[in-house]
């Protein structure tokens, strides 16, 4: 069994993906002129496929980038770099499954039109728990103090691109105070979200949460937990500005995203939170099962191999 391995697929070409596969003039590589999603599974179903598409359909739309494929055609592509990976690497579990769609490669320069096409590269790897001490404790998380989050009028957040700079430079500052994860503040001092998740808190059963007109992605998996399943747990939903001398008065908090659905949070900074089994981050985190149980039997057309 090969756990760590990672299959790629180049456009329609499978491959290791230790393996170069695109030029160096690619525009993704030269200037993260790209989108992307992530989707994972729950017992080999992809879950929330069209969430996810519509949102990388947005992604180009914002970047002016028409994408040649369709839905259909990209999800035949999946399957067969699931089934490539399942062979190579022995894996039975969870999936992680990354799309990432480049303008393509062209004369060096700025200007789209140089671009002489998409490219797009399709990843499949395990997708990872979370490891047992965040599971039990909770992530540790840091406020940003040095950088920003970039505001919505240059490069919006809302457009998950290949342009993660912003994300990687706060992240790196929060892992240098030896938290797991960063969280971001916007030029206005409002709370936006981690680097790769949003952000929510409990206080008086409520949820919550920053909204999107503060700089954050707008996430699929927080869009369900609003819309729909913090509802049937029976817990209230607040979109609202947070400001970091908020943080103190919270109870819980937890992150949200893709990989990690609903995720505790035990400090920020040196402010401590509850965690546990009997907190509402485990009652959330309960009826987005009971959710993904009810999706995975709706959907058995997105049965992976």
């Amino acid at each position: 069994m090969r756990p760590d391995f990672i299959q790629a697929n180049t456009n329609g070409r499978l491959h290791d993906a230790r393996e170069p596969s695109l030029p160096p003039l690619n525009r993704g590589y030269l200037y993260g002129d790209a989108v992307y999603e992530v989707w994972r599974t729950y017992d080999g179903v992809l879950f929330a496929w069209v969430e996810h598409w519509q949102r990388l359909l947005q992604s180009a739309a914002a970047l002016h980038m028409d994408l040649p494929w369709d839905a259909p055609m990209i999800w035949r592509e999946i399957e067969r770099t699931v089934a490539a990976f399942r062979v190579t690497s022995g894996y039975a579990g969870e999936l992680y499954v990354r799309l990432q769609i480049s303008r393509g490669a062209g004369a060096i320069g700025l200007d789209v039109g140089l671009a002489d096409g998409p490219d797009f590269t399709l990843l499949v790897q395990a997708n990872k728990d979370i490891p047992a001490r965040q599971a039990q404790s909770g992530y540790m998380l840091s406020l940003e103090s040095t950088l920003r989050r970039n505001p919505a009028n240059t490069l919006n957040p809302a457009w998950k691109t290949g342009n993660y700079l912003n994300n990687i430079l706060c992240l790196r500052e929060a892992i240098s105070r030896g938290a797991d994860d960063v969280l971001m503040i916007n030029l206005r001092g409002e709370i936006t979200e981690a680097a790769t998740s949003n952000i929510g808190f409990f206080r008086d059963r409520q949820l919550v949460t920053p909204p999107l007109s503060a700089g954050i992605l707008g996430g699929v998996t927080r869009k369900l937990i609003l819309r729909e399943v913090a509802a049937t747990a029976g817990l209230g939903v607040t979109e609202r500005i947070i400001v970091p001398e908020e943080i103190n008065s919270m109870e819980e908090c937890f992150i949200m995203s893709t990989t990690r659905d609903i995720a505790p949070v035990g400090m920020i900074d040196q402010q401590p939170y509850r965690v546990g089994p009997e907190t509402l981050t485990a009652q959330l985190k309960a009826a987005f099962s009971g959710y993904v149980r009810h999706y995975i039997a709706a959907h058995p057309e997105l049965k992976l191999p």
